[in-house]
């Protein structure tokens, strides 16, 4: 265990934490929730369904469509053989729908360089489509039981309280990793355990608003808690714009507009639809044309003789 993560009285890690791993462990085996992407026998490739899934993307908006997707899509081949207009129809209202497709070049990747099998090796992982750092550290670790550092939106909460002392994470930064690997065990399987069991206590216990810290198994390590839950949160990062009336919405109901259709839509249609859902071409007459624009460079629809479908 690295020795760079010390309390506030300058103690190791390996001292300071002692017990945190077993504790957090326990919790998770009485707790967690049943998610269908979790435990023994999941394919790596269901793993890798869910991770693209999840990013920016709540737990219960994706149970459904993961659980339709492997069903119609059980290894990488059966959605590389469809055209990727498909993985779009079939991602529905998931948000940032680049990601559907990535996911099918990715199949394809896996399909035909790795025998349809979603490689272990980070390396050859952060090759494929869509798969960043943080993916390719959980596919590994999630799905083969690799020892790697899984740092997520929630596990970074409850690294700030735990750790430092912090009410909120702040920006990421590149210490996060640091400190996960800190207190992750050396056992491969105790450290999966670990790496799961932080974020399931992000998300239901260590919450950003109201965390429960009664009910916290691991609340006498908490230097947040020992300092009396100052209010000590850096800076946030800045709002994003309201999404009413935005370019996102615009996107989103063309999308669902050419999702609906089952042949291709003139353009023009598309954009008279889009004043009947409620477009905004009031306030900004171009943000329709801009957002039809805008999912034609992104390859999310194909334009041909002025028609409109999903790739």
């Amino acid at each position: 265990m690295s020795e760079r993560v010390k309390d506030q009285d300058g103690r190791p890690a390996r001292e300071r934490f002692s017990g945190l791993a077993a504790a957090l462990g326990a919790w998770f085996a009485r707790e967690a929730r049943p998610l269908p992407w979790r435990g023994a026998g999941v394919a790596p490739w269901h793993v890798l369904v869910s991770e693209f899934m999840l990013q920016q993307t709540q737990v219960d908006r994706v149970v459904p469509r993961y659980l339709a997707w492997v069903e119609r899509w059980p290894v990488p081949s059966r959605l590389a053989a469809e055209a990727p207009g498909e993985a779009v129809r079939a991602w529905d209202r998931l948000g940032y729908p680049r990601r559907a497709l990535w996911l099918h070049r990715a199949a394809s990747e896996i399909a035909t360089q790795h025998d349809d099998a979603v490689p272990r090796d980070l390396d050859t992982l952060l090759g494929l489509t869509g798969v960043g750092p943080y993916t390719a550290r959980a596919v590994a670790a999630f799905a083969f039981g690799e020892r790697h550092p899984v740092v997520d939106t929630n596990t970074r909460r409850v690294l700030a309280r735990v750790v430092h002392g912090r009410a909120a994470a702040g920006m990421p930064r590149a210490g996060d990793l640091d400190d996960m690997a800190a207190l992750l065990p050396e056992a491969p399987a105790e450290a999966q355990v670990f790496n799961a069991a932080a974020m399931e206590l992000g998300a239901t216990v260590c919450t950003a608003r109201l965390p429960r810290c009664v009910e916290c198994p691991v609340a006498a390590w908490c230097e947040w808690r020992g300092a009396g839950y100052p209010a000590n949160a850096p800076e946030r990062r800045p709002k994003q714009a309201a999404f009413a009336g935005s370019d996102r919405q615009t996107r989103g109901r063309i999308m669902a507009l050419l999702r609906s259709a089952s042949e291709p839509v003139p353009r023009g249609d598309a954009l008279h639809a889009l004043d009947a859902m409620g477009a905004e071409s009031a306030r900004d007459p171009l943000q329709a044309e801009r957002a039809l624009d805008s999912l034609l460079s992104d390859g999310l629809l194909v334009e041909f003789d002025g028609r409109l479908r999903l790739p």
